[in-house]
């Protein structure tokens, strides 16, 4: 993957408190003059990139934008779009969370290791690994929670950088074996450190388990009976799926994907995700600042004061899945701000939810 990456740490914190303290204040949608207020908002540039926006209240669609612009596939220049609900997006790191609900479809299907198999046990080909010291700890609950205790910095590296650990895991002749032999840095369980080798690790476990490559598997048990349209997965430099951020997906499919979660992991009468896993999944398991957390592959805001949680996918250029149970609200947010810097980024979201999205609820 490639790109030019400023700050991305601003990307993750902030934004789900933003969003929360605002909805705390809000609970009924108003009548319209949403779009009017994103025109305003983009002539203002407080809004720029914005590829598209979906928001559903109570499952039904409340408001739909689609707008044109300079876009990528996982770093490729694609020029300039004209975006639709059939036009398929980058997701970037929301691709993970959808991983991590694969990951929890499998594992109830018996083909993965539980949250508590020790990590290195799942990985007999890398045995020299697994006799270091302290390796012994990891379980595969510390990488879901991106708490694994391995030396690891996507954040203040830019993509572009053979220094970036994200970037070097795609350069070394043997991801898996990259991010396993990361020296340990901490206690695992302890602090989270944004890793997209964990999801590349998730995404070998469901391969190896269910004998499907990734894609596959997420068209066999997610996409398909959710009735979703066609998908694209970038492949890395080893010809295998980018599971930490390689899939592309049109954005009314992804707002299906964050309707199934907020019921519970149904979809039209059928259990799609084990309610269980999504219930635990989107727990917070580790802070990461303040009210903002992680859960397992999903991002978790609960301020204090507020309705509830906000669950969130966030992926670099602008990407998100938020997620308010105590609203019944599901927002879709794809943009190209790929070069723009995590501060820049995070700007865009928090105007387009809490001064457009949030503001038409009363």
């Amino acid at each position: 993957m490639t790109g030019r990456n400023v700050g991305r740490r601003q990307v993750v914190i902030g934004t789900g408190a933003t969003v929360m303290t605002a909805a705390a204040k809000r609970a009924k949608a108003e009548d319209g003059g949403v779009a009017a207020r994103l025109a305003e908002l983009e002539k203002s540039r407080r809004v720029f990139g914005l590829h598209a926006l979906l928001v559903s209240r109570g499952g039904r669609l409340v408001f739909e934008h689609y707008g044109a612009g300079d876009d990528e596939s996982w770093g490729k220049p694609l020029g300039k779009v004209t975006f639709g609900p059939t036009v398929l997006h980058d997701l970037r790191s929301v691709s993970k969370s959808i991983v991590g609900m694969l990951y929890g479809i499998a594992l109830a299907d018996g083909k993965v290791p539980p949250p508590s198999a020790k990590l290195y046990d799942q990985f007999p080909e890398y045995a020299d690994l697994a006799k270091q010291p302290g390796r012994d700890r990891i379980t595969v609950a510390h990488v879901l929670s991106m708490t694994v205790g391995l030396d690891w910095d996507e954040l203040t590296i830019p993509y572009g950088d053979a220094r970036n650990s994200e970037v070097a895991m795609e350069l070394s002749p043997d991801r898996y074996r990259y991010v396993l032999d990361r020296p340990i840095v901490g206690e695992p369980g302890v602090k989270w450190t944004y890793n997209g080798g964990c999801t590349a690790l998730l995404g070998r476990l469901i391969t190896k388990g269910t004998g499907d490559k990734l894609p596959d598997y997420a068209r066999r048990v997610l996409f398909d009976p959710m009735g979703l349209g066609p998908t694209e997965w970038s492949n890395g430099l080893q010809g295998e799926a980018a599971a930490a951020s390689g899939l592309r997906m049109r954005p009314t499919d992804l707002l299906r994907i964050g309707q199934m979660a907020l019921a519970g992991g149904a979809w039209q009468g059928r259990q799609i995700v084990p309610a269980k896993w999504l219930e635990q999944s989107t727990a917070r398991s580790v802070v990461i600042d303040g009210p903002f957390g992680y859960g397992w592959h999903w991002y978790v805001a609960s301020p204090p004061g507020s309705s509830g949680p906000t669950i969130m996918g966030i992926g670099w250029g602008g990407q998100r899945l938020v997620i308010i149970p105590a609203l019944e609200l599901v927002v879709v947010i794809n943009c190209g701000n790929y070069p723009k810097s995590g501060a820049e980024q995070r700007a865009v979201v928090d105007a387009v939810l809490k001064d457009l999205v949030l503001a038409s609820l009363t």
